[in-house]
């Protein structure tokens, strides 16, 4: 997350704003590296960019905040 947020010139603060949370919150989850897929798909919608999986085949599987919503899926 640190390194997405760094090549799009995006704050660690502004995310947080983004996600709701308090700076504190964030740097604890950034410590602790805790991060969920439903997490990951937010910080790719911020930063413009997007989580996905690249199979052995080139097969790219992309996740999606609309996926996320529709399956009612946290993780």
């Amino acid at each position: 997350v640190k390194a997405v947020l760094s090549c799009t010139g995006k704050k660690q603060v502004e995310l947080a704003d983004y996600l709701g949370m308090r700076k504190q919150n964030l740097a604890t989850k950034m410590f602790r590296d805790s991060w969920s897929a439903n997490d990951l798909v937010k910080v790719a919608t911020f930063t413009g960019a997007k989580v996905g999986f690249i199979l052995p085949d080139g097969t790219c599987i992309y996740l999606d905040s609309s996926e996320e919503t529709e399956k009612g899926s946290d993780d």
